[in-house]
C-alpha cells in the first residue's frame, strides 16, 4: 500500500495511537481518572497536567479523530452515548499518559536526533511503522525504491497536501522512540538478588503441614453484638489506607417514571402500517415507497436466506414473487415484507475495479466519460492492472485494482449488484457514492437462491399522550419533594421505586436504567448534599426526578461516609475479641491443641502441604495471618491467638517439606525480573499520575 493512501486512511491512527507502539502495557490497567475540582478554569482548558492546560479546541479535535476511527473499526454511522464516552475516556487516558511521559522524557534528557529518525526511516532495521507503509506485500521488507520516490515528491512540492501529514507521521515516529527508551531505562532499572530468588523459591515450594482449631464469627448472632463509636473508631484508625478515594464521586437516589410505548401506542402503529401495507402491494416503485413511508430505510436488494429478521425469512423464502408478507411485530416495530424478484445467485464475486473520483476529473459527467474510456481501453486488451494503478483513486489502486472475494452484503447495493447479477468476464461501470467505478467480475463462486426484497416497517414508539402522562406524574412528584426527607416519604407513600447510583464518577456515561444520564451525573457534582434536582430531567422513554445523597471528596475519606460500609469487619473485630476470650481461657494449662480443642469443644482440623504464596486453608478461605504464622513458627509449639478473616484461629505446626535445593538461581531470576518487569510497566503511569497535579474539568463539555 502507497504511503499517500495510508496516511489518508490511517492517520488518526498515526496521531493518537503511535505512543502505544512503545507503551502499550502502560496503557494497561485502571482507566486514569482524575477529579476534583469541577467546574473550574476557564471556557478554553479541559484539564491540566501538572500545570499545562489541555486545550479543549485540540481535545476536542482528537476526540473526533478517535470517534472516526471507532466507527470505521465498528462498521457504525454513529456511535450511541456509552460509547462516545468510552472514546472521550480513551482520548483522555491517551492525552493524560502522553503529557506525563512527555514531561518525563524531557527531564530526563532523552533525545532523538536527525540521524536516528533517518535510520529509522532508511537504515538497515527501519521503524515496523515504516515497513507497513512501503512494505512489499509478498516479501514483507521495505521498498526502499517506493520510499525514495515519496521522499523526494514530498521534498519537491511545497504544497503537496500530504506533506503535513508526513510531518506529523515523522512526530509520532520520534515521540514513539522516546517512549521506547524511557520504557528501556525502567525495566533496565529492574535487578532480583540472588537472595530474593532463593526466598521466592521456598515461598513457592517449601510445604507446611499444621492442625489448627477455629471459633468462626457466624457462631455469635449479629444481634448479640453492640458496636460502639470507639469500635469504629479503632478499626478506621488500623485501616486509613483502605479508604483513600482516588476520585471525587457522587451518590444519588432516583426515581425513574417510564414513558415507554402503551398498548393504546402499539395498536396505532399497528393500525397505521396495515393502512400502508394496501398500497405497498400496490405501488410500482417499491425502493420510493419505502424510503417514503419506512422509519427504517433498507435498501431494496437481494438477501441471502438468514439475513432477514427470523420473523420474515422463511415466510419471505417461500414465498412467490410479488407476495407481501405482515404485518409482523419484531424489536419494537411492526414489518411487512414485499418479494420484489428471486433467482439463483453466486456465493461469493471476486472482482477488480477502477475508481474514478469525480470531485478530481472534473465533475460525474467527466468522470463517467473517464470510466467508458478505461472500459473500451480494457475490452481491446489493455492491461486493467497498469490502468488501476495509474487512474485509481483508492487504496486497491497498488494491488491493480484487486478488492478480493467477498460475500453479498459485503459492498454498497448499487456496486453488489452490479457484480452478483452480471457474469464472469464482464466489465461495467457503476456510479456509487464513492464515485464512478470500472468493475471487471474475475470470478464467481457457488450457487444460492436469494431474494430481492423490499421492508416497510412503522416502529412503536411513545405517542405525545403517553409522554405527557409520565412527565406530569414526574412533575407532581418534583413539586411534592422539595428536601431530603420528603423525597423518601412521598416515594414509600406512592409506592414508587427507588433507585441508587453509587459512587458515580464524573466521566460516568452508564447508570442503570438510564439511556443518556450525562445531564444528570453533571447536576450531581453541581449539588450540594441533600438536594433534590431542580428539575426533571428527560430521557428517552423516561423522565428522572433525583436527590444527592452523598458526597465523596478525593483523598482518605472520613470515618462518617464509610462508616456504613465497614459495619461489618468492625462487628467481627468485636466477634474476634470475645471469641480470642474463649480461646485464651482453654489455653490457660494446656500444653497440646488436642486440649484446647477439647476445652472449646471443636474438632481439630489437619491440613497437609501448605505454600506460603499460597495462604489458602482448604474448605474455609484464604487466611494471611493464619499461614504467614505458620511459617514463622517452630514445629510443636503452639501459636498466639490469631485474628483471621472467618473467625479466631489457634495452630501447631506439625513439620516443614524443604524443597530440593535451587539449583538454577539464574533462571529463578529471570522469571521473576519478566514478572517484576510487566508489574512495573503497569504501574509507571499509576506512580506518575499519583506524582502529577492532574485537574480534570472535562464535566463542563461532554
Amino acid at each position: 500500500m502507497g504511503i499517500m493512501n495510508f496516511l489518508r486512511n490511517r492517520a488518526g491512527i498515526i496521531l493518537v495511537g503511535a505512543i502505544g507502539f512503545a507503551i502499550v502495557a502502560f496503557l494497561v490497567g485502571d482507566a486514569l481518572r482524575v477529579g476534583s475540582p469541577f467546574l473550574r478554569g476557564n471556557q478554553t482548558e479541559v484539564g491540566e497536567v501538572a500545570g499545562k492546560p489541555i486545550n479543549i479546541d485540540e481535545f476536542r479535535a482528537k476526540v473526533e479523530q478517535n470517534e472516526a476511527q471507532f466507527k470505521q473499526q465498528m462498521g457504525q454511522s454513529s456511535l450511541n452515548p456509552q460509547m462516545a464516552s468510552y472514546v472521550v475516556e480513551n482520548t483522555w487516558n491517551q492525552t493524560v499518559s502522553e503529557m506525563l511521559l512527555n514531561n518525563e522524557v524531557k527531564r530526563l534528557g532523552l533525545e532523538v536526533g536527525k540521524v536516528e529518525i533517518n535510520d529509522m526511516l532508511t537504515g538497515k532495521n527501519p521503524d515496523p511503522q515504516v515497513v507497513q507503509a512501503f512494505g512489499d506485500p509478498k516479501t514483507g521488507e521495505i521498498n526502499r525504491a517506493q520510499l525514495n520516490t515519496f521522499l523526494n515528491n514530498i521534498e519537491s512540492q511545497a504544497g503537496n497536501p500530504m506533506r503535513e501529514q508526513w510531518g506529523n507521521f515523522l512526530v509520532g515516529l520520534k515521540r514513539s522512540r522516546l517512549f521506547q527508551k524511557y520504557n528501556n531505562l525502567v525495566r533496565n532499572s529492574i535487578y532480583v538478588t540472588s537472595l530474593e530468588a532463593r526466598e521466592e523459591y521456598l515461598q513457592r515450594n517449601k510445604l507446611a503441614s499444621f492442625n489448627y482449631v477455629n471459633l468462626e464469627y457466624a457462631s455469635i448472632p449479629d444481634n448479640k453484638v453492640t458496636l460502639t463509636d470507639d469500635d469504629y473508631q479503632e478499626y478506621y484508625n488500623k485501616n486509613k489506607k483502605r479508604f483513600y478515594n482516588r476520585e471525587e464521586s457522587r451518590s444519588f437516589d432516583y426515581v425513574v417514571f417510564d414513558a415507554s410505548p402503551s398498548k393504546a401506542d402499539s395498536v396505532g402503529a399497528k393500525q397505521l402500517i396495515t393502512k400502508l401495507t394496501a398500497d405497498f402491494k400496490a405501488t410500482a416503485n417499491d425502493s420510493l415507497f419505502v424510503s417514503v413511508n419506512s422509519d427504517t430505510k433498507t435498501p431494496v436488494t437481494y438477501v441471502r436466506k438468514g439475513q432477514l429478521d427470523p420473523v420474515l425469512d422463511s415466510a419471505v423464502f417461500n414465498a412467490s414473487v410479488g407476495a407481501v408478507i405482515g404485518p409482523v411485530f419484531s424489536n419494537g416495530a411492526f414489518k411487512v415484507a414485499k418479494v420484489v424478484d428471486v433467482r439463483m445467485s453466486p456465493d461469493s464475486v471476486k472482482a477488480s475495479h477502477i475508481l474514478i473520483n469525480p470531485a478530481t476529473v472534473g465533475g460525474l459527467d467527466k468522470a463517467k466519460s473517464i470510466a467508458d474510456s478505461l472500459r473500451n481501453l480494457i475490452s481491446k486488451g489493455a492491461n486493467f492492472a497498469e490502468l488501476a494503478n495509474k487512474f485509481g483513486s483508492d487504496g486497491t489502486k497498488e494491488k491493480g485494482g484487486d478488492l478480493g472475494t467477498f460475500a453479498r452484503g459485503s459492498m454498497i447495493p448499487a456496486f453488489e449488484e452490479a457484480v452478483f447479477n452480471g457474469h464472469t468476464g464482464d466489465l461495467k461501470v457503476v456510479a456509487t457514492q464513492y464515485g464512478v467505478h470500472v468493475v471487471r467480475i474475475d470470478k464467481q463462486v457457488g450457487s444460492s437462491k436469494v431474494a430481492k426484497v423490499a421492508v416497510l416497517d412503522k416502529v412503536v414508539a411513545s405517542s405525545n399522550q403517553t409522554q405527557q402522562a409520565a412527565y406530569s406524574k414526574a412533575s407532581e412528584f418534583l413539586g411534592a419533594v422539595n428536601d431530603s426527607k420528603a423525597f423518601d416519604e412521598y416515594a414509600q407513600k406512592h409506592k414508587l421505586r427507588k433507585l441508587v447510583a453509587e459512587n458515580v464518577s464524573p466521566s460516568q456515561s452508564s447508570v442503570s436504567g438510564l439511556d443518556n444520564p450525562r445531564e444528570l451525573v453533571r447536576w450531581a457534582f453541581e449539588a450540594k448534599e441533600g438536594d433534590v434536582s431542580e428539575k426533571v430531567f428527560e430521557m428517552e422513554n423516561t423522565y428522572v426526578v433525583a436527590r444527592l445523597s452523598d458526597i465523596r471528596k478525593k483523598g482518605i475519606l472520613p470515618l462518617e461516609k464509610v462508616k456504613k460500609e465497614i459495619e461489618p469487619m468492625v462487628r467481627n473485630q468485636v466477634k474476634a475479641r470475645m471469641l480470642s476470650e474463649k480461646i485464651e481461657k482453654a489455653l490457660a494449662g494446656a500444653s497440646s491443641i488436642q486440649q484446647v480443642a477439647s476445652k472449646l469443644g471443636r474438632p481439630v482440623q489437619p491440613v497437609q502441604n501448605v505454600v506460603f504464596a499460597n495462604p489458602i486453608i482448604p474448605g474455609v478461605a484464604q487466611e494471611n495471618k493464619v499461614v504467614g504464622t505458620v511459617f514463622g513458627l517452630e514445629p510443636r509449639k503452639l501459636s498466639k491467638v490469631i485474628e483471621g478473616e472467618q473467625g479466631v484461629y489457634l495452630v501447631q505446626v506439625n513439620g516443614f517439606t524443604n524443597p530440593a535445593p535451587l539449583t538454577n538461581t539464574f533462571s529463578q531470576k529471570q522469571q521473576m525480573s519478566q514478572t517484576i518487569d510487566q508489574r512495573a510497566q503497569g504501574q509507571v503511569l499509576d506512580v506518575l499520575r499519583d506524582k502529577a497535579d492532574i485537574k480534570d474539568y472535562r464535566l463542563k463539555f461532554f
